[in-house]
């Protein structure tokens, strides 16, 4: 028996015990991590060098991307060195660490989509009104509640599940730090604390999941209402790169934590943290870059401005 007061080190799931298997892990997620970054570092750079690019939707979407950094590097590096390294532990610290920034990163974008739901009403529904509605000082405002939501949302939940007494061992059920499986090892009834707020967690995601379908259906109102069909076009291809990105994150993290207990188990548990968890950082950018015309005329310029520099 041991309480979080003894307890140096977490031990995490890995994805199997055979050896040439890690490392083929290993040098896959490498290949994930790798490619994260550079899609979104393309995205953060090309939209902070092309002027054309300084309006509501692609502020808010450069901070996006720089979430998506955040959350996936928060996690991926310590698999892979555990995988590289066959181990699985984790130091208490490091996995409060990683639970903070991934909760503080997760809990950010989700709000930020929410907002950037509404960037995508007012241009569409109110498009007079937009740069009234959506100044330079209310976009900075509306970013820093979505990062401070964030930080508050994270804090409260690390420093509430890192105080429980922990008595059930330390092997956490999941290839990274998360909160419910912490849980799993409590032995006290001031786990209860920990599921208010998640209780209260859940009811505001499911406000902004209402705020999102409720200005996507006036959003689509709207758009059917312009005579052209070029006009239709321009439209839905402005909204259609966020309307993914929302499916994809909100899907993936729904069956993640809502599916049957039926049909869970170890392995099934472990590949769909892994669609909830990477698979959305990974995949942002190239679904922003392909499905919007101004960001890949924006990258190319960027890409041949680099090479006749050189």
């Amino acid at each position: 028996m041991s309480n979080s007061s003894s307890i140096t080190q977490f031990l995490l799931l890995p994805f199997t015990d055979t050896r040439e298997l890690q490392l083929l892990h290993f040098w896959l997620f490498l290949g994930i991590y790798l490619a994260a970054p550079l899609g979104n570092g393309l995205i953060i750079t090309t939209i902070a060098w092309d002027q054309h690019l300084h309006i509501p939707m692609y502020f808010f979407l450069l901070n996006l991307a720089l979430l998506d950094l955040g959350s996936i590097s928060s996690i991926l590096p310590k698999y892979m060195a555990n995988s590289l390294w066959d181990t699985r532990a984790i130091y208490f610290m490091g996995c409060a660490a990683q639970v903070f920034m991934f909760l503080l990163c997760i809990a950010a974008e989700y709000f930020l989509l929410t907002i950037m739901s509404y960037d995508r009403y007012i241009a569409i529904c109110k498009p007079l009104r937009y740069g009234t509605l959506l100044g330079s000082r209310a976009c900075v405002h509306m970013a820093a509640a979505a990062w401070a939501t964030g930080f508050v949302n994270a804090l409260l939940h690390t420093a509430n599940t890192f105080s429980l007494p922990l008595c059930k061992g330390n092997a956490l059920g999941q290839f990274f730090c998360e909160i419910p499986q912490i849980l799993k090892l409590s032995c006290s009834h001031s786990y209860l604390r920990e599921t208010g707020l998640l209780v209260v967690g859940v009811c505001l995601a499911f406000g902004s999941f209402v705020f999102i379908v409720l200005s996507y259906v006036q959003i689509f109102r709207a758009v059917l209402k312009i005579p052209s069909e070029q006009g239709r076009h321009k439209a839905f291809s402005t909204c259609l790169p966020h309307l993914a990105v929302v499916s994809l994150f909100i899907s993936t993290g729904m069956f993640a934590h809502l599916k049957p207990p039926s049909i869970s188990s170890p392995s099934l548990d472990l590949v769909v943290s892994v669609m909830y968890s990477v698979v959305p950082p990974a995949l942002n950018p190239l679904i922003y870059s392909m499905r919007n015309q101004e960001v890949k005329d924006a990258l190319w310029k960027l890409i041949s401005y680099s090479f006749l520099k050189q």
